[in-house]
């Protein structure tokens, strides 16, 4: 879905929201709440400027905009792959962008993620992942790395990725999967307004996906490892 046809149904009520770049800036009204939004379109890779760019209007609505929900519209390839952007150090300011959307939460304001193309590596966690409730749309394409990069780096096989893939979502793209592991609250399918709504009402700053991972059945670890850790236990479930 275009981010025009997106914007339109999150927000009958009238939007600001406009393209410049890759980079999607404005505001939106539902239920007459105004909601800020930010995100990328096309794909974006992220380098150093987006990334600047989305920190600045995260701080200005905190500056301005005291409590205001943020929006974060999730169309990303990922960090940019230019020597530039690494001699720069992208890492840097994309770790920025995400201590300042953690910035927001921390002073009160709900941020909502929604994917509603494509979330790839660095480009998602500094962004969506960041959020109090992260969703997405049912054709989404999610993924931190491809099987044949991961076949790369693990040495692992790429057929017998592809075989681990099929019965566990950690190894597999899309919604589906992250919404098992718990990464994603929810898939939007239908009356996105009336789901912003709820999810700005519903937002909590407790970080539950851990737990969602666990009652889902897509991260049958993290939790009982947490709470082992927690408690000081010297045996770790098996």
């Amino acid at each position: 879905m275009d981010w025009q046809s997106l914007a339109s149904r999150l927000f009958p009520q009238g939007h600001t929201v406009h393209e410049h770049e890759q980079l999607l800036l404005g505001t939106g009204t539902v239920e007459g709440e105004t909601v800020a939004v930010l995100g990328t379109t096309g794909h974006a890779p992220i380098g150093i400027e987006i990334a600047l760019a989305q920190a600045t209007a995260v701080l200005a609505t905190v500056r301005e905009h005291p409590g205001r929900t943020i929006l974060i519209l999730v169309d990303t390839q990922g960090q940019r792959l230019r020597h530039r952007d690494e001699m720069l150090g992208i890492n840097s300011y994309m770790a920025h962008l995400g201590k300042c959307i953690d910035f927001a939460r921390r002073q009160g304001h709900k941020v909502i993620g929604l994917v509603y193309d494509q979330a790839l590596s660095g480009g998602f966690i500094t962004s969506g992942l960041m959020a109090d409730a992260c969703f997405a749309l049912p054709d989404a394409t999610i993924r931190v790395m491809g099987l044949p990069a991961m076949a790369r780096i693990t040495k692992v096989p790429e057929e017998r990725l592809t075989e681990l893939a099929k019965v566990d979502p950690v190894f597999a793209p899309g919604a589906g999967n992250y919404l098992r592991m718990g990464g994603l609250q929810a898939i939007w399918e239908d009356d996105f307004a009336a789901r912003l709504v709820a999810a700005i009402r519903d937002a909590d700053p407790v970080d539950r996906r851990r737990a969602l991972g666990f009652e889902r059945g897509g991260r049958k670890l993290a939790q009982p490892v947490a709470q082992a850790v927690s408690s000081g236990a010297h045996v770790l479930p098996t």
